[in-house]
């Protein structure tokens, strides 16, 4: 089937041309009104929308344009939004951008251009949705902050669907940062067990002489400092799941004990003399080699079996292809939606950037960007700078024809603006492309306001 495409304008002809114009590759539905273009959308769910802002019975206001861009995108936020201005509304267009459009087109339409445009604009408009799809397909994975469409992801769910509704320990396995309290979460979301509590504890920051009592508990006067009885850990997780991170880095004399509560369900507080019943599930997660650990008599054999009934390997983030710009993405509306801001875009060197990056700190590291991007951004773009990353591809021209090609554009592009004193109707003449054309080549080629000549 054909991607639909709502064409919202007042202007009969104007319509009629984009409809022919798209209607081999589309299938255009058509509005001339708030009313109707909000019909219609109900209707079809298109994912893009080719938008005028000036509609009647106002058409010298943007105000009915802007109400169709807030009740679509509040529908659906994936919709990706084109708006079509005059050539004196470049200001209400960069409102409109601000507001969640994606881009904007200038009038006349340049079809090739418009064309462009929409083919990114429905394959976006796609991949969120089928994103949206993914997450819930896998139930209360996306909940858990677990967001991927790539082949490893899709494994890591399917894992996930199998065993949350049993109650074997699991032993999940990855690099620091590729997410492993998260699948435990995940787990617990879909287990039975999803209304107790879910506590997690890292084995490997708590010093050795208070990890047992963190555990285990203990009896008021155990030892000096033990003023009151307290639970441990173990007991606080009744009726649901105890994730021990980082287990590789449990004492030996620990281990004895974790293996005892496994195999009889009974535990002891420090200094007591009561065995206590306590039904728990237990997830374990490690960034080490446990085989290796076990050679060198530093982790039980006997041990790593009792946890290790099912074992899920998280990917490292350069192993998931497609997954760095959903989760940067997921990231930044994250953070836009707690400031009650409107989200900023990656540019498309950023974007490349980031798909360039070898992430030896996978998602942890990818988050930590985003963030510190978003908090010292200036502007409405996040650029390769802003995440300190390089883009590899523009700094080496000799690495592939695509970045030759985007070398000698970003050469062309800032020779023209100096010889034209940086303005922009100007250069845009002299390269033979229109003003929003070469808006998007500088924003693509990293080309910043303090570049431009005045």
């Amino acid at each position: 089937m054909k991607p639909a495409v709502l064409i919202v304008d007042d202007d009969e002809e104007i319509r009629t041309q984009m409809r022919w114009a798209l209607e081999d590759d589309y299938a255009p539905v058509l509005a001339d009104s708030r009313e109707g273009a909000l019909a219609a959308f109900r209707e079809h769910t298109p994912g893009a929308v080719l938008l005028d802002l000036g509609l009647p019975p106002n058409p010298n206001s943007t105000k009915e344009g802007m109400a169709i861009l807030t009740e679509i995108l509040e529908a659906e936020p994936a919709t990706q939004i084109i708006v079509i201005t005059g050539q004196a509304d470049r200001e209400h267009a960069l409102k409109a951008i601000q507001a969640g459009a994606q881009d904007f087109l200038a009038k006349p339409v340049q079809m090739d251009e418009l064309k462009i445009l929409l083919r990114r604009a429905c394959t976006v408009a796609e991949l969120k949705r089928a994103n949206r799809l993914e997450s819930r397909a896998a139930d209360e994975t996306n909940v858990a902050g677990l967001i991927g469409q790539s082949p490893a992801m899709q494994k890591v769910y399917n894992f996930i669907a199998k065993v949350a509704t049993t109650n074997a320990p699991v032993l999940i396995l990855g690099e620091s940062g590729t997410g492993k309290e998260m699948a435990a979460r995940a787990i617990h979301l879909r287990s039975p067990r999803h209304e107790k509590p879910f506590i997690a504890i890292n084995c490997g920051a708590i010093p050795e002489a208070l990890l047992e009592s963190e555990l285990f508990g203990h009896e008021k006067g155990s030892f000096t400092g033990a003023h009151a009885q307290r639970k441990g850990r173990v007991e606080t997780a009744e009726g649901g799941t105890l994730f021990l991170d980082e287990i590789g880095e449990m004492p030996l004399a620990l281990q004895v004990k974790l293996l005892r509560f496994l195999q009889e369900k009974k535990i002891e507080r420090i200094g007591g003399r009561t065995s206590i019943d306590v039904d728990v599930r237990i997830i374990a997660a490690t960034n080490q080699d446990l085989s290796a650990r076990i050679a060198e008599g530093k982790f039980r054999e006997d041990l790593y079996y009792r946890l290790a009934v099912v074992n899920i390997t998280m990917p490292p983030l350069k192993e998931r292809p497609g997954d760095v710009q959903l989760l940067a993405q997921s990231f930044i509306d994250q953070f836009a939606r707690e400031h009650g801001k409107v989200a900023p875009k990656f540019t498309q060197a950023a974007l490349r950037a980031m798909e360039h990056h070898e992430w030896p700190g996978n998602v942890r590291e990818l988050h930590n960007r985003v963030r510190r991007s978003y908090i010292m951004l200036e502007g409405n773009s996040i650029r390769p700078e802003d995440l300190e990353l390089a883009d590899e591809e523009s700094a080496d021209p000799g690495k592939t024809l695509k970045a030759a090609r985007e070398n000698l554009e970003r050469s062309m592009v800032l020779d023209a603006l100096r010889r034209n004193q940086g303005k922009i109707s100007h250069t845009a003449n002299e390269l033979g492309i229109s003003r929003p054309t070469l808006y998007e080549l500088m924003e693509k080629l990293g080309i910043k306001n303090e570049e431009r000549p005045s």
